[in-house]
């Protein structure tokens, strides 16, 4: 076995040993920190705006990570499967918080001026869909969905969180309008994490079965 193999067994057995539960509001530190700034008046001249995006970027963050999940598993071997749960829940309450503050602190449930926003800003549309392929998701986050829907139809389902993952980018890069290093990062991943998945997954798996193999052959010869 590799010296990259014995690290991520050992990486595999620390995780088992983290408990998911904390992790729930562990997540949620970021958001309410960015809430806490905007009420000390620590975030700028047009702290609403920059509560808005805060926690918009904090939901892009959390989407990635639930999105790299499959690849770090797939090919690293690194099992984070058990906090995915976890992370795309957290990816809803950031959204929702986004669209909760735009609605009632920014625009104050004036609907007619989100009308004319939304014609002026097309990007909240993007937005606004992502949140609308999010809600089917998070309600399916549990498993008597999964039993109820089947394996393959809840599967389906979420692979909602691709089309969401891409409009989130969509949303924050017209959002920004910068070209710069930052926004290009985040897309460029959300591409490399989306991309991964057209990759066969064979010829990585057969390579990790044959490792495993050798090993046991070579444990087997030395007892």
């Amino acid at each position: 076995m590799s010296a990259i193999s014995k690290l991520v067994d050992r990486l595999n057995g620390a995780l088992k040993r983290v408990p998911v539960l904390p992790l729930y509001f562990v997540a949620l530190v970021p958001g309410l920190w960015t809430f806490y700034q905007a009420l000390a008046g620590q975030l700028g001249a047009d702290p609403m705006r920059a509560l808005e995006q805060g926690l918009g970027l904090w939901a892009l963050r959390f989407m990635l990570a639930t999105l790299a999940v499959t690849p770090l598993m797939r090919w690293p071997g690194i099992r984070l499967l058990r906090f995915r749960r976890m992370l795309g829940l957290t990816v809803f309450w950031y959204v929702l918080a986004h669209l909760t503050v735009y609605i009632v602190l920014d625009q104050q449930f004036y609907w007619l001026a989100i009308a004319r926003d939304i014609l002026k800003r097309p990007y909240i549309i993007f937005g606004m869909t992502a949140f609308v392929a999010l809600v089917p998701m998070a309600i399916t986050s549990n498993d008597l969905s999964v039993r109820r829907l089947g394996a393959m139809a809840w599967r389906n389902l979420h692979r909602l969180a691709y089309p969401a993952g891409v409009l989130m980018v969509l949303h924050y890069l017209w959002l920004v309008k910068s070209w710069t290093a930052g926004p290009l990062a985040y897309a460029a991943l959300m591409a490399l994490l989306l991309g991964l998945r057209l990759v066969p997954r064979g010829s990585s798996g057969r390579r990790r079965t044959r490792e495993k193999s050798n090993a046991r052959n070579v444990s087997t010869a030395r007892a």
